[in-house]
């Protein structure tokens, strides 16, 4: 994967954590952990997690009350694996904004099958297709994987996100303020050039001819547009 999705394991439970760590490494997600709810909500904040995998027996805190501040705090797919089985817990957890629930013992394969699922759909919930092919640039959106050509192109957290958002909404202008905000955690919306430095590193990375753009074009003033690189 060109920049891996990251996943946030809230559980008290080592073994679990362990468990979970190995599995989503094998698959190449990032993994973030947390043990109980305290831990998960400053471990949401700092590290922005695309995937939270919640477990709802905390010792601090049920985890049915963290269902909607995860979901107020964050735009990351949560899913609930939890050992409760009861249909009213998980009619409660999807109700309060879980995207799909896992009952404890799980099956690993099919914990991954139902991530990468929830990440297609987040993708198609917020507007973009799950790839998008500009020039002979492909970006998938749910593995997070970018090619030249065929060939793999390895791009920085920062050089993704700003791909990332424009490939959401390809021939669309994006703003400056908007993909500042989209993309850094603190306050820069008026920092543009930091937003420039990444571009021209983009540039180099993913144009034939960095010095006269045609997939990624300055809309002067303004922001930047994904173009077909066909122009």
């Amino acid at each position: 994967m060109t920049v891996p999705n990251k996943v946030l394991v809230v559980d008290d439970e080592p073994q679990i954590r362990r468990l979970l760590r190995t599995a989503l490494a094998r698959a190449d997600f990032e993994v973030a952990e947390a043990g109980d709810a305290r831990a998960a909500l400053a471990v949401l904040e700092a590290e922005r997690p695309d995937v939270v995998l919640l477990d709802l027996g905390l010792p601090d805190r049920d985890g049915l009350e963290l269902v909607p501040l995860i979901k107020q705090r964050s735009q990351a797919t949560l899913l609930v694996v939890s050992a409760r089985e009861a249909t009213e817990q998980k009619v409660t957890a999807l109700d309060l904004g879980a995207d799909d629930y896992v009952t404890k013992p799980f099956d690993t394969d099919e914990l991954l099958a139902r991530v990468r699922a929830a990440l297609r759909h987040r993708v198609v919930a917020q507007g973009g297709v799950p790839s998008v092919t500009a020039g002979d640039v492909e970006i998938d959106l749910v593995r997070r994987r970018v090619t030249r050509g065929g060939v793999e192109v390895h791009l920085t957290p920062k050089e993704y996100g700003v791909l990332e958002v424009l490939a959401k909404f390809p021939g669309r202008v994006i703003t400056h303020a908007q993909l500042l905000k989209a993309v850094w955690t603190h306050e820069v919306e008026h920092h543009v050039e930091y937003l420039r430095v990444v571009i021209r590193n983009m540039r180099q990375k993913l144009e034939a001819d960095p010095q006269q753009p045609r997939l990624i074009v300055n809309e002067m003033g303004i922001g930047y547009r994904l173009s077909d690189g066909e122009r």
